[in-house]
């Protein structure tokens, strides 16, 4: 059987991260990326997490106090567009699309919001590195920003990017697809 969308990010994560290193978590959301990102860079490295909602903070802090690992997870109530003011280069960063599972369903990222993101992103991003976006696109703010997404995907250059999409095509109810982007270069 094929690996889950969730799979392919996470083995194209570890493929390029080294313990050590920072990551981010752009969407901070019920913590299992940020808990996957710090037990890879382990306590030498160091995760920045982003959520704009205060559930999700809590979640995700519950979740790595109880695995360990909250002294290396820099925790940040802000918006994912916030990525533009870190000022070290990153070998990951993902990005999980859409509402927090358990919260509130009309709160969602953006489209707008998301670019400038996922922009921030590329310019901290060292060579190398690997940045995932999962696509949740079964709701009307979901189609707009998946369109979006893909849209700028498609522009950035051959020469400084590669881009990844990985996607079920015969499913139904708009399955969630990944996005993946590496920064070329070494």
């Amino acid at each position: 059987m094929f690996p889950n969308v969730l799979e392919v990010a996470r083995k194209l994560i570890k493929e390029r991260v080294q313990v050590g290193e920072t990551v981010i978590d752009a969407t901070m959301g019920n913590g299992n990326d940020t808990l996957f990102l710090a037990q890879l860079v382990q306590e030498r490295g160091k995760v920045i997490a982003y959520d704009i909602q205060k559930l999700a903070m809590e979640k995700t802090r519950e979740r790595l106090e109880r695995e360990g690992v909250a002294g290396w997870v820099d925790m940040r109530l802000a918006s994912h567009e916030e990525i533009e003011a870190v000022d070290e280069p990153v070998g990951a960063i993902m990005f999980n699309l859409g509402y927090l599972p358990g919260g509130d369903k009309a709160i969602t990222t953006q489209a707008a919001s998301t670019i400038r993101a996922i922009e921030s992103g590329l310019r901290v991003l060292r060579p190398g590195g690997i940045m995932t976006v999962m696509i949740y696109w079964g709701h009307e703010a979901g189609r707009v920003e998946k369109d979006a997404v893909e849209s700028y995907c498609q522009t950035l250059s051959q020469m400084d990017y590669l881009v990844l999409k990985y996607q079920y095509i015969n499913q139904q109810n708009h399955a969630p697809f990944l996005l993946a982007i590496e920064r070329r270069g070494i």
